[in-house]
């Protein structure tokens, strides 16, 4: 199945996070009782975030842990860098563009 994820509402997010957790959990031939003493969160926890019924980031990243899915972290956290070149970009300013004048305004003479 294509995703496409930038169009997603934050409810559809927590949908498709909480089928993963789900299915993930299916297939670790977990029930949900199993999985919430095994992340150490309570059993409703785990029916609210596979119902993607909102959880905490706390829950989240447990039952991540729980069922072996830290590359779901890693996904959500992944290292930034930045290059020197960028920095560099970041503090140049530019000068303030000067508006020159005409020498004859200057020195009070009225151009013909």
């Amino acid at each position: 199945m294509q995703v496409i994820s930038n169009y997603f509402t934050t409810k559809e997010w927590e949908l498709l996070i909480g089928e993963q957790v789900r299915a993930t959990r299916i297939v670790h031939n977990l029930d949900q009782v199993d999985l919430a003493e095994k992340a150490n969160v309570s059993v409703g926890a785990i029916s609210n975030l596979e119902r993607g019924k909102g959880s905490t980031l706390g829950t989240v990243v447990a039952v991540a842990r729980a069922l072996d899915r830290t590359d779901w972290l890693q996904a959500l956290a992944p290292t930034v860098t930045i290059s020197p070149i960028q920095m560099l970009r970041g503090k140049s300013k530019s000068a303030p563009k000067r508006v020159r004048s005409r020498r004859s305004d200057i020195e009070g003479i009225q151009a013909p």
